[in-house]
């Protein structure tokens, strides 16, 4: 592209400079001979006069002051019709003389009748038109070295966007989605450049979606198929009581189904294309769940999950949600904390609170403000949980507090149930 630019404005400014240089060079020849011309036509006219002063005072024609006033001009000089021809001057300039270079010739004829005739080399005019005529060619050529100067920025100008945009749009499909951020003072190219910019922005947003959605996928989809591990282990344990058996089965066909809402909920929030619709919700159902499916596993640490409170609360939720915020919650109670871990429920009026709590030795200060941040961990953990449940919750508008760092205590404030009533009531 570079070389088609600089090729077209060459050939443009060659035939811009003919078109507008011959001419020039045809009308310099010109004005430079009639230049020359009217000089010699004075010179006649000043002999001629001259001559009449000589005739009229002495009689006759002093020719050798002719020769020496006019070294380089041949004159002739013609008295009244049919008198006596007069030269003086340069003789190798007679137009006779076979070996007269080029010649200019001018005549004027005096009041009395006196012609006179002047001729002078051609080569001053000759000089003075190469001149000319080289003067033009050196403005010719600068003017398309110029132009060859200005074609070849101009292109680099223009194609380096494009290989700048064209390097951008390479590193995209290669995974680097950082905006590139160059502008190049052309408006075309300019949008180009932001609407690389944007994509690249939309596939980060996309890649950073996905990458989210793989890795909350894989630390929620951990703590059912955990439950649902423990319960087949019970089965086998269990193998030779029907009764037994059938239990720990449906508990654990009760697992797969959460784990089955799981991974929908998931992918519900990674494509964006389902917007949680909360509904009233008793906590007491979920909550005995929740105590039902973890309790086995604080008896095996020799440690409690209790549930207090106030009982027959509704708030404004999503079950699936729900439960899964209160299992990150207690699962992080149950790896970071200690001792007996309560969740205890309150009515505060407008809101529903339940608080998560534990025995252990808290949460460090210099964890407590960043404790909500991806991959933020106090131990062993992924820094997945907390970051997720507080997003979850967020997205239907409730939210999630550190309000007690020792010990820990992390408080779900859920809006009330229909009509403003978080306390579930019969028929008076």
């Amino acid at each position: 592209m570079r070389r088609r630019m600089v090729f077209s404005t060459l050939v443009v400014t060659v035939i811009a400079v003919m078109l507008l240089g011959l001419p020039l060079g045809a009308l310099t020849y010109k004005l430079v001979y009639d230049e020359s011309t009217r000089q010699l036509e004075g010179e006649a006219e000043l002999v001629g006069f001259e001559t009449d002063s000589m005739l009229e005072r002495d009689g006759e024609v002093d020719l050798a002051e002719f020769d020496r006033e006019h070294p380089d001009r041949f004159i002739r000089i013609t008295k009244d019709s049919g008198g006596a021809v007069l030269t003086a001057g340069n003789p190798e300039l007679d137009p006779r003389s076979v070996d007269s270079p080029g010649l200019i010739r001018a005549a004027a004829t005096t009041e009395v009748g006196t012609t006179v005739e002047v001729w002078s080399s051609s080569e001053a005019l000759q000089e003075s038109v190469v001149r000319a005529w080289l003067g033009i060619a050196s403005l010719s050529l600068l003017a398309i070295g110029v132009a060859v100067g200005l074609s070849m920025f101009q292109a680099r100008r223009l194609t380096l966007p494009l290989v700048d945009l064209a390097a951008t749009a390479e590193r995209l499909g290669s995974g680097v989605t950082t905006p590139w951020g160059h502008r190049y003072g052309i408006p075309e190219a300019d949008r180009v450049a932001e609407v690389l910019d944007r994509s690249a922005e939309r596939i980060a947003g996309l890649i950073a979606t996905e990458r989210h959605f793989a890795t909350d996928a894989s630390h929620q989809l951990r703590t059912p198929l955990t439950a649902l591990t423990m319960r087949l282990e019970e089965i086998i344990a269990e193998a030779s009581s029907p009764e037994v058996v059938r239990e720990e089965g449906e508990a654990a066909l009760a697992q797969a189904e959460r784990l089955t809402e799981t991974v929908e909920s998931l992918l519900g929030r990674a494509r964006k294309s389902q917007n949680p619709e909360v509904e009233p919700v008793g906590l007491d159902p979920v909550l005995n769940h929740l105590q039902a499916e973890w309790s086995p596993v604080f008896q095996q640490e020799k440690r409690r999950l209790l549930v207090t409170g106030d009982p027959g609360l509704t708030a404004m939720t999503v079950p699936a949600d729900l439960a899964q915020i209160l299992a990150t919650l207690v699962e992080n109670a149950y790896k970071h904390g200690a001792g007996t871990v309560t969740i205890r429920r309150l009515d505060t009026g407008q809101s529903v609170r339940i608080e998560v709590s534990d025995e252990g030795e808290g949460v460090p200060e210099h964890l407590s403000g960043r404790i909500f941040e991806r991959e933020v961990s106090g131990g062993g953990g992924t820094g997945l949980g907390l970051a997720l449940a507080r997003h979850i919750a967020e997205s239907e508008g409730a939210r999630i507090e550190l309000v007690q760092t020792k010990p820990t205590t992390f408080a779900l404030f859920l809006p009330a149930g229909a009509g403003g009533l978080s306390k579930m009531t019969g028929p008076v």
